[in-house]
């Protein structure tokens, strides 16, 4: 076969998207194409200039989404030389968010999907309609596949104060599991936008096959406050505190503007009502924004008890305890938030964490001071939980004591005894260990070090585990024996950590410790994964240095998991300006390169980290092919195995 210049296949405009994807929307359904279209309404209103959003679900599956807001720019545009209204939806990376060093400009902390969002939802539509009201004009264009099938037309007068964007999709249903938009979801969404906007009109109209029509409408005059009391079905232990706080023009650690908003309060049993935004986007999965109140939430009671003299003699407060039975619902505002994934269900920024803390805890001290009798009973609720956490903690070393195992002397423990809280990372090799130890959370972080590969012990009896050094060392730190699938739970009864985390480099010796250990654990201990004990860890390949630009953009180190999350970073900071040849890029070797403060921000900090749980397969899928793979036996399989899947092992390393 013949490899020429012809052979390369070049995609344009929206191909890519409807090549692939699944790498710009979720293909379970099309909610969220839809969502891009309500979060450039929500931006509109957010940025004051519209005061209600119409969505309806038509009788044929088709969506429209009308606001009152400016009105998509209808003008031809100076560069590409048609409307501008088809620039954004036939350009990826075209749109009004992309000037945020421009502290006045309308979508600094806008929710849209940096450019790509719009002209997502019109590729993957069979057709779609935008109607734009303006300039004492009603335009109308129609689109199909990506692709312009009515040009812009003029097709009626309009009041010159009048002016909003209607856009009408008819999601194509080939790129998705299912064609149907999850009312449940829908609603939330809406509801959201309802909430963290104060006084914007949201509606919701569903469209009957019978013609008929039902429509829901959301409004929060008090916003999230009023919205949380609606929640909270218990009694509560304090009134609601609700209050935001953002960064002011001459703040030299954070870009003006950036803060957030925030509603909590405290209830003394029940189900708790969390939730959580940023830019107004839904963050389902929490992330550093909800660490960073929980920060602020514990230093600020943890301040209040100390100078009360609340904590009984032996109780040491943890930010669980103080955020066991918080309610809340948050708002964060940032300037280029990093989401994981595309659909953006967890936020990943690291500096969300102490953004949040800071713009929390000094009012909430306050608060707390203010309100001395409302502060004590939430000090109550938190001290309950810790004495609570200490009883448990005392079971466990009530049975680790019945043994008579001795930990290894190279086991660097950590000090807490709550099983729960407890972890234990499985470095490799010394170097890489000493890291850790310098730079773990000495409370609840273990460090034991392993030299050199650990034994292939798929074909090992359990009497003759103990044989080798590393994989006595690494049963005796869990405080577990070997057993078989069958075994009963009682056999994890004396677990010492919670999370067991096998943190290798990011190269190939340290897949292949990492596919040993998981031999291990899965012959000879299986419940340790089942029972969700087991995870790995993922250091970043590279450190992009990125130089300061002005006051409000200082040096940044943006940390790549591997190749397309480089280049998806490098991507990123063209669009801000930023030249790649001033962008210092340095690849890790190995975590011994790494030192203790990288190694703690990137890998081990469970608010900025990245851990991959280990699941347990089908014994009768899994078995076979770990046999094949680890079978002494096995050589002729594991070459015709390689032959066949080598070129897919390789793309994914």
């Amino acid at each position: 076969m013949s490899y020429t210049a012809e052979s390369i296949a070049v995609l344009k405009g929206l191909e890519p998207v409807r090549h692939r994807p699944g790498m710009y929307t979720r293909t379970d359904c099309p909610l969220h194409i839809i969502q891009e279209v309500i979060d450039n309404a929500a931006d509109e209103a957010l940025a004051g200039h519209c005061k209600r959003i119409q969505v309806t679900l038509h009788r044929d599956q088709s969506v429209s989404v009308q606001d009152d807001g400016r009105g998509i720019p209808v003008e031809v545009h100076p560069v590409e030389g048609v409307p501008t209204v088809e620039v954004v939806f036939t350009r990826l990376h075209a749109g009004g968010k992309f000037n945020k060093n421009d502290g006045d400009s309308a979508y600094r902390f806008s929710g849209g999907l940096h450019g790509v969002g719009v002209s997502v939802t019109n590729a993957l539509s069979t057709r779609l309609e935008v109607e734009v009201t303006r300039g004492g004009g009603r335009h109308l264009m129609a689109f199909s596949g990506g692709d312009v099938i009515e040009p812009l037309r003029q097709v009626g007068e309009a009041p010159k104060k009048a002016s909003g964007t209607r856009v009408r999709a008819w999601p194509d249903g080939s790129f998705f599991d299912s064609p149907h938009i999850p009312l449940g979801e829908l609603e939330r969404l809406l509801r959201s936008k309802a909430v963290l906007l104060p006084g914007l009109e949201v509606s919701l109209t569903i469209e009957q096959a019978d013609g008929s029509a039902s429509t829901q409408n959301w409004c929060f005059q008090q916003g999230m406050q009023q919205y949380l009391a609606e929640q909270i079905q218990d009694e509560l232990a304090a009134p609601i505190f609700a209050a935001e706080k953002y960064a002011p023009k001459d703040d030299e650690n954070f870009p003006p503007g950036s803060g957030a908003a925030w509603a909590i309060c405290w209830t003394l049993e029940g189900g708790l009502a969390r939730e959580s935004y940023v830019n107004l986007i839904p963050t389902p999965a929490g992330g550093t924004h909800e660490s960073g109140l929980r920060q602020a939430a514990f230093d600020a009671l943890k301040s209040f008890a100390e100078h009360h003299a609340l904590l009984p003699k032996g109780v040491k407060l943890a930010a669980e305890d103080v955020f066991t039975r918080a309610s809340f619902v948050l708002a964060a505002r940032l300037l280029d938030p990093s989401f994981q994934g595309q659909t953006k269900e967890r936020l990943n920024s690291r500096d969300a964490v102490a953004l949040v803390a800071r713009m929390v805890r000094d009012p909430l001290e306050l608060w707390l001071n203010e309100h001395p009798e409302a502060a004590k009973k939430i000090a109550e609720l938190a001290i309950k939980a810790a004495q609570a956490r200490t009883r448990a903690g005392q079971k466990v070393e009530k049975r680790k004591q019945s043994g008579v195992a001795i930990l290894p002397g190279k086991l660097s423990d950590c000090q807490s005894e709550d099983i729960s809280r407890n972890e234990i990372f499985l470095v490799e090799g010394d170097s890489a260990g000493g890291s850790a130890k310098s730079g773990r959370d000495k409370e609840t972080q273990a460090i034991l070090p392993l030299r050199g590969k650990v034994l292939n012990t798929w074909e090992v009896e359990a009497g003759s585990l103990f044989a080798n050094r590393e994989v006595h060392d690494i049963a005796v730190a869990l405080g577990i024996d070997p057993h078989g699938p069958e075994a009963g739970d009682a056999v994890l009864a004396n677990l010492r950590y919670g999370k067991v985390v096998i943190m290798t480099d990011a190269d190939v010796d340290g897949s292949h410790i990492r596919v040993l250990l998981c031999t291990l654990f899965y012959r000879h201990f299986p419940k340790l994964i089942e029972h969700g004990h087991l995870y790995f860890a993922q250091p970043p390949l590279y450190r992009l240095d990125v130089p300061g630009q002005g006051k409000n953009r200082p040096p940044r180190k943006i940390y790549a998991l591997d190749n397309a999350e480089r280049e998806a970073a490098l991507d990123k900071l063209k669009l801000e300006k930023i030249k790649p040849e001033s962008v210092s890029i340095s690849r890790f070797k190995g975590l011994g390169e790494m030192n203790s403060e990288q190694l703690w921000e990137t890998t081990m900090c469970p608010d900025t980290r990245r851990l991959m749980r280990v699941r347990l397969p089908r014994r009768d899928e899994a078995g076979p092919v770990l046999n094949m793979l680890m079978g002494k036996n096995e050589a002729s399989g594991r070459r015709a195995w390689m032959e066949a899947n080598g070129a897919l092992v390789g793309a994914e390393m």
